[in-house]
Formats: structure tokens, sequence, C-alpha cells
């Protein structure tokens, strides 16, 4: 699609909150152009609580919706990051939390990367990353990340929400932008005599055709995998995890303001907090556990669960396409690729992939001019992310099951992943190193550093107590600031 037309008509093939993200981005940016969207009555949506980074905040700033309108309408809580709890049995680091930023970890995390070098040298020093982040200490007092006005530092945070709501109040917003919805099951994607797609025939056996297509039809990829034969990349070498079980237990009075990930004998459990429900689910590797063991489980890890209460299981196809804009069309959520849940990365990449094809869309005139930047792009954006959790993996400090042996002993790592984990263990300077090699993408050196740290990466100490690690800092100092950081915060049950 070369010429400089810049398209009447989108067709937007698929619901669920990637396809109501992309109309309403769309709608809000490209204000004169014919968006509708095809939704199938007969595919629903997992109704299970999900989280968010925040990218989701700058999703909503976008398209102009306040917290104040869209969260209580999604049973929507905040969430400060997300609590690991034991992917390692090394004392100590049974448990971390990963924060999400904030402008005042520029006064801490040069005294993290300071004691991080040390104890890599074989000096004892205080390396848990708990002590470091003001993130971390509004998650454990139960503090919303929403600061006072007088508190002169910006704090990222992310959200809890009912997905299913989530989808239905987005098509709500997208129905005030005129976006055209038709309810329909797709029956055939016809090409152009030139390869592109021309439109597409429904069950009643009308037709929907458009200048421009997204594909939004979960893992199926009816468009791009389906008609367009863009070829998947499977994931399964470095990312053992196939299925989940999903289930929802009781809230607690307090809300926490957090994400729990729990480690179990073939996977982990999240947890995550709405205001009306737990959100609970257990993703599982099929090769080590069958659905019926995983399910059994999942009941145990939460303990008195009502056994009338409905379990789910899903299947994931974990990967990505080698393209996710080919000729007509881009691919937006699970049909373009799926990382595991593990960080809650799923809307930041459909964020990141609108916005991006969006931007070198208009770049480009509205022709294919910069399909292959964007690709490259996009690309870079699911490896980082799977690069990031394959390490969980690679690295936990678990030997009781062969699926945590298998995990930790598993050699077919991306390249990137070995240079980060060589730079980790030589403990020269590996926030320079990180930005010398080019490995900051996306996770900066902070992020891998909690991880590595959280789990007790670190060698033998040294024998000799003089050679121990004397630090310049005092944590005493350094926590008091933290916590008179957080008197500037409320209760995140306030907040809600």
């Amino acid at each position: 699609m070369m010429n400089s037309q810049k398209p009447k008509k989108i067709l937007i093939v698929g619901g669920g909150t990637a396809g109501w993200m992309a109309a309403n981005l769309i709608a809000a940016r490209w204000t004169d152009m014919e968006i509708c969207l095809l939704e199938s009555p007969e595919i629903g949506i997992i109704g299970v609580g999900e989280g968010s980074t925040p990218q989701l905040k700058v999703f909503f700033d976008a398209i102009g919706v306040a917290e104040t309108e869209w969260m209580p309408f999604c049973n929507a809580t905040y969430k400060n990051g997300i609590s690991f709890l034991n992917w390692s049995f090394i004392p100590g680091f049974e448990q971390y939390f990963h924060p999400f930023p904030s402008q005042t970890d520029s006064f801490t995390t040069p005294v993290f990367f300071n004691s991080i070098r040390a104890r890599i040298q074989g000096n004892n020093a205080n390396v848990h990353p708990d002590n470091y982040f003001l993130a971390t200490y509004l998650a454990k007092k139960n503090l919303g990340p929403i600061p006072a006005e007088s508190f002169p530092f910006d704090v990222a945070y992310g959200y809890h929400f009912d997905s299913t709501l989530l989808g239905q109040f987005l098509a709500e917003k997208a129905f005030h932008k005129n976006v055209k919805r038709v309810q329909g099951t797709l029956t055939e994607v016809i090409l152009g005599a030139n390869g592109e797609l021309s439109s597409v025939r429904l069950d009643d056996d009308s037709f929907l055709d458009a200048d421009f297509f997204i594909d939004c039809s979960g893992f199926k990829s009816l468009l791009l995998q389906g008609a367009l034969k863009v070829n998947f990349q499977s994931f399964k070498e470095n990312l053992f995890n196939t299925a989940a079980v999903v289930m929802p237990s009781p809230i607690t009075e307090i809300l926490p303001p957090e994400t729990t990930a729990t480690a179990l004998s073939n996977g982990w459990a999240w947890k995550i907090p709405l205001t009306n429900r737990f959100g609970n689910g257990y993703v599982y590797s099929a090769d080590y556990l069958s659905s019926d063991q995983a399910e059994t489980e999942l009941r145990q890890h939460l303990g008195a669960l009502d056994s009338e209460v409905h379990a789910r299981h899903l299947n994931m196809k974990i990967g990505r396409v080698d393209r996710h804009w080919e000729k007509n069309c881009v691919a937006v959520g699970l049909s373009q690729g799926f990382i595991e849940p593990l960080e809650a990365t799923a809307l930041h990449l459909v964020f990141e992939t609108i916005t991006r094809f969006m931007n070198y869309y208009e770049k480009g005139s509205f022709t294919n001019q910069f399909v292959g930047n964007f690709n490259n792009e996009i690309n870079t954006k699911f490896d980082g992310v799977r690069d990031y959790i394959v390490c969980h993996y690679k690295v936990n400090q678990r030997k009781d099951t062969d699926y945590w042996r298998d995990n930790a002993a598993n050699q077919v790592l991306p390249e990137k992943l070995r240079k980060i984990l060589a730079l980790w263990k030589e403990g020269e300077n590996f926030v320079k190193d990180m930005h010398t090699y080019g490995l900051e993408g996306s996770y900066q050196a902070e992020s891998w550093a909690c991880l590595l740290a959280g789990y007790g990466v670190f060698p033998a100490l040294a024998e000799h107590p003089e050679t121990q690690y004397k630090s310049r800092h005092d944590m005493a100092k350094l926590s008091d600031f933290i916590r008179r950081c957080a008197l500037n915060f409320k209760q995140h049950n306030e907040l809600i």
C-alpha cells in the first residue's frame, strides 16, 4: 500500500480490551476517518481481574478520560508494583517487591547500586531491594500512589481492573466518538488482486470493507496470521508455561495496592485486588502439570475457598509474529503475540503498538514507508519483555520440583539476557555497563537489579570479617527519608 491516499475507512476485527483501546485511540486522533469495529457475540472476554503498568494511565490521558470516571465503573484499584513470593528459598530473599519508579528513587538507587557492587565482590552489604524504593514502602503500608499536591515529585503507578467491565466502558466511549459497532461472526477474509485485505464476510453473508484493517481477533489472528500468512514465532523454548486456571475469591476489608505473584509447584499464582473481589490465577506448564492438578493446587493455595466457586481454564499461545504490520493490516493484542502475564505488560504492548503505528503511518503520509521501522521496534519491545520474564525463571532459587530445576538449567536463552547476566556477575558498574552495551530497553537497570538482587543472585560472602563492606551511607537515614516521603500519601482505601 504505497499510495499517499489517507484511508477513509478502518475496520477493527475483534472487540475486547485491545480492540476498544485501538478504536478509542484512532478515533481521538483521526477524527475524519470512518471507524468500524466487528465484534463476535460468540466470543466473550475472560472476566478476571487484570493488572497494568503505568502506561495505562498514559492511554486514558490520551483519550481524555479521568480516573474518577473509569475506575469506579471497572472496580479498579491502584497498583504500586508486584510482590514476588517464594521464587527464592535463599534465607532473607524469600520475597521481594518490584516497584514502579518515582523521582525520589534518584536519591536512593545510587546507594542500592553501590551496595550491590560491594556484595558481588563478596562483601557483606544491605542489598535487598525492598529497602530502597518509595513504592515498596507505600505498598507495605497500604498507601495509594497519589501524593499530596505539596509533594513535588512524580510517582508512576498502575491499576488493577475488571477486564470485562473495562471493555464495556471503552466500547461506550468509542460509541460517543462515532465508532460504528457491528455484531457478527467473521466467516471469510477477502483479498484483493494486490494481495491486500479487501473485505470480510459475516455469517449472515453481508460484507464489511475497509481501506485499512486492525486485527484484534485474539490468538486465532484471523487477518494477519490467517489471511496474510505472517509467521508466528513461539517462545516455548524460553518460556515453558502454556496454560492457566482462574477463579475469584472474596476481597479483604483493606485493599492491597499491589499485585502478588507467588511461585507454586509448577508455575506461579497471581492475586489481584479489585474493589469487589480478588482475581486469582495459576499460570503453569501443561508439560509438568495437568489442568485438574493445577486447579486443585490453586484451590489449596487460596485456602478455604467455597467449592462452588467456578474455575475457568485457559490455554496460552506464547510468542509473537515476525511482522506486526503487513500490507494494509496491523495486529494488536493477542493476534500479534502474548507473553505470559508475570509483569502485566499486555496492555502496555497494545498501547505501544497502536501509538507507534499511528505515528509511523502519519510520518509516511499514510503509506507503508516506515513499516520496517515499526516492525523492528515492536519486535524489540516484545523481545525485551520476554528477556525480563525469562530471567525470573532462569535465576529462580528453588530446587523442589523438576519444573523449577529445568527452568534454572535451561540454556536456550536470548543473547541479550546472557549478556545482562554476565554483566551482573562481573559487578563492575551495572548501570553504566547496561547503557554502554545498549541493553536498556523494555526494562531499565533498576528493574533488572531489583529482580536479580531480590532473588539473592550473589556469590558467597567473603570469609574474613575485615573485608566486609562498610557502607558510606547511613541506612537508617535512607529509611527515614523514604518514611518521610510517604507521609504525603493516603491510605489506599481512602483513594478508592
